[in-house]
């Protein structure tokens, strides 16, 4: 990989902030565009905008024809068996929203199972939260080992016969863990329940195979990889996927319409409601071409090398404590720095041009069990480089003095 020939595709990168050049390291956050994506949004606005799938003129049939050849790469990208299973949702929140409520709802009773871990974004906890509610299902925790990680033979303690769903996030937006979805989606399946993940982390920096992973469920969110933002996709199994019904009802999804009953179309078009994120899709589509341009698994080994570069870095630096497992990890690390809060460390960073993110990162259970009200995390991404980090670490020492203590 020629980063900086990468860095180059990126206009956002090239300005100072706070006088001093962008190093940006929230990625897992939202990562930045490459022009090929701004362009490509840009001229479909400008030659191609029209609605999709309804008119016969030469913009309708090219907007439609961009559409879904997007729907076609994310299938390619998570090798899915068809199209036809990509849903196109704004994220991946409504994405799961759309599982919890649509299928899980309808399969849920008194007695039944929703199993999650302690490690996951709200996103993936809150609608499973109210499924239970609603359902009378119980919501039931793998607990986590002492470094962040879960254990397969914790998970087949807490994964019964009675577990309709198991729910995981497949790389942690804190911990920067890396769960065995696979072998997660087996023991589901040996118990009866499906698999859904939480793909947000886990797509934009490595390779992903649903159907080798053979779960049920995959969600993810297009502007963490490159992509605008206001759009994802739900991959489901075709056959669960074809018993679902829609949760939001109006044009484009239904097949026919009488004064007291109607009828939906096929999937997925019963569950893309309205005019849908045309130009989102184009761009996502761009994102798609820029990632595969350059190749998952290059994207894979240059952010664990600047993962691990990070994590030795600052682990060698007095009064700073790092989250989450050394080994095994994709690319951020999650720290506090001793005595300063974290949205303290952000603020100083940020007048030295240094993006990070601090707070609870959607996950309060999470930092509940790390003992913490919030965290800072620098998250890294194909623009970055150790030079980055170089300059992170500088500035954590300057923050620490500046605070009046002394990292050695």
């Amino acid at each position: 990989m020629n980063i900086n020939a990468i860095r180059e595709q990126f206009p956002i990168l090239h300005q100072e902030v706070n006088g001093h050049p962008l190093v940006y390291l929230d990625s897992a956050a939202s990562s930045q565009k490459p022009r090929s994506v701004i362009d490509a949004v840009k001229r479909y606005y400008e030659l191609d905008n029209a609605n999709v799938h309804r008119g016969v003129h030469t913009l309708g049939s090219r907007a439609t024809d961009a559409y879904e050849g997007a729907r076609e790469k994310v299938a390619a990208l998570l090798n899915a068996g068809a199209a036809e299973q990509i849903i196109f949702t704004r994220g991946t929140t409504t994405a799961l929203n759309l599982v919890a409520s649509s299928y899980a709802r309808s399969v849920f009773g008194e007695g039944d199972e929703i199993v999650i871990t302690p490690m996951e974004h709200h996103s993936n906890l809150i609608p499973w939260q109210q499924a239970a509610k609603a359902t009378g299902a119980t919501l039931k925790y793998i607990p986590l080992q002492p470094d962040g990680t879960i254990s397969l033979e914790d998970a087949e303690k807490t994964i019964t016969p009675n577990t309709k769903v198991v729910s995981v996030t497949y790389v942690s937006n804190v911990l920067g863990v890396v769960n065995p979805i696979k072998e997660l989606a087996q023991i589901a399946h040996r118990n009866g329940a499906i698999m859904v993940v939480d793909g947000a982390q886990s797509t934009p920096h490595k390779k992903v195979d649903v159907q080798d992973l053979d779960v049920d469920f995959y969600a993810f969110s297009g502007h963490k990889m490159c992509g605008p933002t206001g759009i994802g996709a739900l991959y489901g199994k075709k056959k669960l996927l074809e018993g679902m019904e829609p949760i939001e009802y109006g044009g484009e999804m239904i097949d026919f319409v009488d004064l007291y009953e109607s009828t939906w179309k096929d999937i997925p078009y019963r569950f893309e409601g309205g005019t849908p994120i045309i130009a989102g899709a184009v761009g996502l589509g761009a994102a798609i071409d820029f990632l595969n341009e350059i190749g998952m698994d290059n994207i894979d080994k240059h952010e664990k090398h600047l993962a691990a570069y990070a994590y030795e870095k600052l682990s060698r630096m007095e009064g700073i404590e790092l989250y989450g497992p050394k080994t095994n990890r994709v690319g951020l690390v999650t720290f506090n720095l001793e005595d300063v809060h974290p949205h303290d460390v952000a603020t100083v960073l940020d007048s030295k041009g240094i993006a990070v993110r601090a707070g609870h990162h959607c996950c309060q259970p999470l930092m509940r069990w790390l003992n913490v009200s919030a965290t800072a995390r620098a998250s890294f991404y194909i623009y970055n480089t150790e030079e980055d980090v170089d300059r992170l670490a500088e500035a954590l020492i300057q923050t620490k003095e500046f605070f009046g203590h002394a990292i050695g």
